[in-house]
């Protein structure tokens, strides 16, 4: 009877622990109560939209832009009252600095047509204003390639394109309706990620190789401009050319929408002949590092002071447009849930850092640096001193939309506190959970390493039909949407500061283990 009594005690006293730490959220509903009444009568929002589209423009990383941009985050920060504001050196930058100055692409035969275009960045310049013939490269198939040799030079030629359009139905901007968030809340139907099934990757390895092909001819032949179908409703998008500072200018080249491009095929395709004027010109320089813009509100704990609650969002974009939905407006939301907090006097017992990261768009690189530099070893994955005081993540980068709620990133030992640390929002419409990955930023640089961190869910908007190209401006910010995330988020960041415990990573599992596609890529890329 004792030593059974003794085993119900020992199991009592094992399970403990999982009790209190579900019931451990205390939340302080006054502070709650503070930020959202500061959050709502802020008119911040709309100083630091302009800021960082209108003000710096567009930050392609390693630009003059994404310099203007650094220093302006910077100053804002220390306008707030932040602490220990620094732009510091994340990563090396391969591909060096790269501006555009000047665009201009028309047809001029068989008649005149104005279109609206974007240069690929790290790409070259023309020799002042090229006109000249416009060539179809119609390639199939290595074979194609034949018939075009010695039939290039000085030409301007359309790259080969499969993109064709089809009308859409659906609503240009829309919002996660409440079936949607409810079939969103619950877990996929079978491992993550995945692989790709081998007819997949052996067609994607053939096309990559005809590319190859192609553009060793172009090269070879001396084309003077390449002609990319890229964007629609007469909207060009942005992209980057596999370019290394040091390496000859690669040959220019230039995105036009489908529009744009379709009308030119089809004239070519029925004999008759077209004739573009193209001028580009840009510059490359010397820039090797990506940098980050940090900040921070230190804490007053004693005992967890040097533990960081850290939130952010990556302050580079393209070249088209301003980068407005992707990413000015998850730094307008992290500044402005700082900003906030500052107003309020906050005391937090840990401390609170915001990092405006630079390079995502070309790999995570300032987030990936960051970690490199104070969370792990990147080859060895042996832990560094911050390891230990690291006490979560939270990022934005999914446009202008309102949170909804957030995705645990497979980390169901969170459930049970974000379901409490969303209760005060459900009023706001933000109350969604689910044990879903999202992908494709930066919070993957902190998961892969076997932190905490988190992205939230985002109502979509137009961001799909804008986000990449010169349409991404201060037109698709929606300032509603975005003071909404930044009350959720200071709170966020409040709560994660005031635990007597930091949030808790994922249990690690061997790597033969992991399912496929788990936390995202795999850390160090």
């Amino acid at each position: 009877m004792k030593l059974q009594k003794f085993r119900t005690g020992l199991i009592l006293l094992l399970f403990i622990p999982y009790v209190l730490y579900a019931q451990s959220e205390k939340l302080d509903l006054a502070m709650v109560y503070k930020i959202k009444q500061e959050g709502l009568r802020s008119n911040s929002i709309e100083e630091f939209a302009y800021g960082l589209t209108d003000f710096a423009g567009p930050r392609l990383t390693g630009s003059t832009g994404s310099a203007r941009g650094n220093e302006w985050a910077k100053k804002k920060m220390e306008e707030i009252g932040l602490q220990n504001v620094r732009i510091e050196e994340a990563r090396d930058f391969t591909r060096g600095g790269w501006d555009n100055l000047k665009t201009y692409a028309a047809m001029v035969e068989p008649y005149y047509a104005n279109f609206a275009c974007n240069p690929v960045a790290w790409t070259g310049s023309t020799n002042g204003l090229v006109r000249s013939e416009v060539v179809l490269l119609n390639v199939q198939n290595e074979a194609d390639l034949e018939k075009f040799k010695g039939k290039l030079a000085g030409k301007i030629v359309l790259m080969p394109s499969t993109t064709t359009y089809e009308m859409s139905f659906n609503p240009l901007a829309t919002r996660y309706t409440d079936e949607q968030l409810k079939e969103l809340s619950m877990a996929a139907g079978g491992p993550q990620g995945g692989r790709r099934p081998q007819g997949d990757i052996a067609q994607l390895m053939a096309q990559r190789e005809l590319q190859n092909k192609i553009q060793e001819l172009i090269k070879n032949e001396g084309v003077a401009v390449i002609i990319n179908n890229a964007g629609t409703f007469n909207v060009p998008r942005s992209n980057g050319a596999n370019y290394r500072w040091g390496d000859p200018e690669p040959t220019p080249q230039l995105n036009i929408p489908i529009e744009a491009y379709g009308r030119m095929v089809r004239l070519i395709n029925h004999n008759v002949p077209v004739v573009m004027e193209v001028e580009i010109k840009n510059r490359f320089f010397e820039s090797p590092k990506v940098y980050n813009v940090i900040g921070e509100i230190p804490g007053t704990d004693k005992l967890l002071k040097d533990e960081v609650v850290l939130i952010g969002a990556h302050i580079d974009s393209w070249h088209g447009g301003t980068g407005a939905a992707d990413n000015a407006s998850g730094c307008i939301v992290m500044l402005e849930a700082m900003r906030i907090l500052k107003a309020l006097n906050a005391q937090p017992r840990r401390t609170i850092r915001i990092a405006l990261w630079g390079g995502e768009e070309q790999g995570l690189n300032g987030s990936r640096g960051y970690v490199e530099k104070y969370l792990m070893d990147p080859q060895t994955r042996a832990k560094k001193p911050d390891w230990n005081k690291f006490a979560g993540y939270f990022n934005m980068d999914n446009g202008s939309g309102k949170y909804r709620g957030i995705y645990l990133q497979s980390n169901e030992l969170l459930r049970s506190v974000f379901e409490e640390w969303l209760k005060p929002f459900a009023d706001m419409g933000c109350s969604t959970i689910t044990i879903r990955n999202t992908s494709g930023t930066d919070h993957l640089s902190f998961d892969s390493a076997g932190l905490p961190a988190f992205q939230f869910i985002q109502d979509p908007l137009e961001y799909n039909r804008g986000y990449h190209t010169v349409m991404d401006t201060y037109e698709r910010l929606v300032f509603s949407d975005l003071r909404h995330n930044a009350i959720i988020t200071a709170a966020f960041a409040w709560f994660a500061a005031q635990r007597d415990v930091k949030l808790p990573g994922k249990p690690e599992m061997p790597q033969s283990q992991r399912a496929p596609g788990a936390g995202g890529p795999p850390f160090g890329f």
